[in-house]
């Protein structure tokens, strides 16, 4: 067996952890699990609290991700539908605008929603140039099966949490809605 570099660390003993400065205050690497440093200065435990939450939505949201009901759909024409079903019909500018994405990939992205059946576009009432999408029955029922199998595999990851952590993620929920939304 090889020997192993002090900078490779065998499968048998956790990673370092390597220090790096956010706003001041050394930190756990990203990706690396470990306490936030203690410290009586609050914009450096805000500043940690920070890079924690953000690091634990993006990974979140990537697992999340990979709860899917159709896999032939992009996360991007999901999001498409998600908000469509948020937000109500929509010109395809306003959705490329509410998706941060150039009018002519939402064009592409209605184009393909629209062949599977998930979309369906109306003359605009007022501007006979522009068309209003909006998502059709099918769609519907897809955004639900998908949210019932997402709801049900952070119910079963919430579920190994104890008692104190799941009435912290229940006082959070709110917060972190509150925050997508801004």
């Amino acid at each position: 067996m090889p020997e192993l570099s002090p900078s490779q660390p065998s499968a048998k003993e956790p990673p370092e952890r390597t220090a790096v400065a956010v706003a001041g205050a050394p930190h756990a690497v990203e990706g690396t699990p470990g306490p936030p440093p203690v410290t009586d200065d609050p914009a450096v435990t805000d500043a940690v609290a920070v890079d924690l939450l953000r690091s634990a939505v993006m990974r979140l949201g990537r697992r999340l991700k990979h709860q899917r009901v159709d896999e032939s759909l992009s996360p991007t024409e999901m999001s498409v539908l998600g908000t469509l079903a948020r937000c109500g019909s929509a010109t395809p500018g306003e959705l490329a605008r509410k998706e941060h994405v150039q009018p002519p990939s939402m064009t592409r992205i209605v184009a393909l929603l629209e062949s599977k059946g998930l979309v369906r576009l109306d003359p605009h009432p007022e501007d006979r140039r522009q068309k209003v999408v909006s998502q059709t029955e099918q769609a519907e029922a897809m955004l639900e099966e998908s949210r019932r199998k997402r709801n049900a595999w952070l119910a079963e990851l919430a579920g190994r949490l104890d008692e104190e952590e799941r009435a912290a993620l229940r006082v959070a929920a709110p917060v972190l809605e509150k925050l997508a939304n801004l």
